[in-house]
């Protein structure tokens, strides 16, 4: 086996087709992270309690189905040989995803303080449907990733488009929501809604090109499935947590998904509470650390190149995203804010950059050690591990405003309960990323070397 068999196979076009997939979930997860909280707390005024006890159940509920969803599409179906394995699932999960959003801000028009539990309920069923078909779509579609693009070349150049493209995601979906929100108008949020989810529509629809599955590999893998015996459930989830590599991948994911949510869900508040301003502000605010990702991710993509090292890549940027998180714990101006989230998203670009592929390099190892490729199964333990951020973050943001005494539904808050806002905006986040980057360069030990020694024994496997 030579070098020459490690080629790109897939056009640039088909790559950026793909990238739309991410493009969808960043848009979606951008636009339900920053503002389902707020909505259901500072604007209906549920209590802080109940709606961190909703989002602590959809969590739950989130963290069991992931795992399931890659257990159960594992596995050869009626339309596996001539619509793919994957294929199929994501459109059913894209589609669904989308449309699902709306639910989630027509609540029914009642008074919190005589009917909390309806709403509650409302929140958790609405929230839990969203989830499922994003379950659906985004392990079947990162499930993909590493069966579709084989080398670290190829994974590398197709993060490139997945990020490029992927920006705009979370670039409309942080942009354009704060557009047409109004605080204190909640029609204004259902019209964003409706907005967002034709967006998304049109965003899963540019994906099915780039999210068709390659015949050669539909048939690879069920003639190797026809081989194979099927573990159950459990055994599969105790080989992956044998893997030392994974557990500590998805841990660092865990760590970095607090980081993003506690932080993309915080600024709502800080631009109303602490700034002062209304949502229109929120637009400038994140536009400002998305451009720096923009543009600073093909440097970063070719500095990966050169470097050939995703670890060393994913630590140092890991950390320059840590270190800009600080200075958010004392800004109360607009300006700087602005300021230091353009700065905050040069290293965001980096980072993100290495997550599928260090996730490529953990399945290969994987199916070195097995024989079996189970992308979905393990795209669905590490959504299971990082979604648990969202526990983190519910709980985080509850705590917090009870105990600085946030006062649901209304207009204006106590100096106490801003400094709270400063406390899950950037002192929560830049403890779970130190953990995380710590844990990560101990234990993670998967060198250029051993990634290319990994491929070329999947090569033989598959001849």
């Amino acid at each position: 086996m030579n070098d020459d068999e490690l080629t790109i196979t897939h056009s640039k076009g088909n790559m950026a087709s793909y990238a739309f997939g991410t493009l969808v979930n960043e848009f979606m997860a951008m636009a339900f992270s920053a503002f389902t909280f707020f909505y259901y707390e500072a604007e209906i005024g549920l209590s802080s309690w109940l709606v961190g006890i909703g989002y602590v159940i959809f969590a739950i509920w989130n963290a069991v189905n992931d795992p399931i969803v890659g257990y159960i599409c594992d596995r050869p179906f009626f339309f596996t040989r001539k619509w793919g394995r994957r294929f199929p699932w994501i459109l059913i999960g894209g589609f669904g995803y989308v449309l699902s959003y709306i639910l989630i801000f027509t609540p029914p028009a009642l008074n919190p303080r005589e009917n909390p539990f309806a709403l509650f309920l409302w929140l958790v069923f609405t929230i839990c449907l969203y989830d499922t078909f994003a379950s659906i779509y985004w392990v079947n579609y990162s499930a993909l990733f590493p069966d579709k693009f084989r080398t670290v070349e190829e994974r590398r150049t197709a993060t490139g488009f997945n990020i490029f493209i992927g920006v705009f995601g979370s670039a409309f979906g942080a942009i354009i929501p704060p557009l047409i929100i109004v605080f204190g108008d909640l029609k204004s949020y259902l019209l964003q809604a409706w907005i967002v989810t034709m967006i998304g529509v049109i965003g899963v629809s540019l994906a099915i090109a780039g999210c068709r599955e390659d015949k050669q590999l539909v048939e690879e893998y069920l003639s190797t499935h026809e081989q194979l015996k099927r573990e159950s459930f459990f055994k599969e989830l105790g080989i992956a947590l044998k893997q030392r590599t994974f557990v500590v991948f998805v841990f660092l994911l865990f760590c970095y998904q607090v980081m993003i949510r506690s932080m993309t869900a915080s600024i709502p508040y800080a631009v109303r509470f602490i700034l002062k301003m209304e949502a229109s502000a929120v637009t400038i605010i994140m536009a400002g650390f998305l451009i720096s990702v923009l543009i600073f991710t093909p440097a970063w993509v070719k500095f990966a190149h050169k470097l050939n090292d995703n670890r060393k890549v994913a630590l140092i940027t890991g950390g320059i995203l840590t270190a800009l998180t600080t200075p958010f714990i004392f800004i109360n101006e607009y300006v700087q804010f602005i300021i230091v989230m353009v700065l905050w998203g040069i290293p965001l670009g980096g980072f993100w950059a290495m997550q599928m592929p260090i996730l490529g390099d953990v399945i290969d190892e994987s199916v070195v050690k097995t024989g079996k490729r189970k992308e979905g199964i393990y795209n669905g333990f590490q959504q299971f591990f990082s979604r648990l951020a969202i526990v983190a973050q519910a709980l985080s943001f509850s705590i917090v405003h009870v105990m600085t005494g946030f006062v649901e539904g209304s207009p204006t808050q106590t100096p106490l309960a801003e400094w709270g806002i400063h406390v899950h905006l950037a002192v929560v986040p830049m403890v779970a990323m130190i953990i995380g980057l710590l844990i990560f360069y101990r234990f993670y030990d998967l060198t250029p070397e051993k990634i290319r020694i990994n491929q070329l024994k999947i090569l033989k496997i598959e001849e």
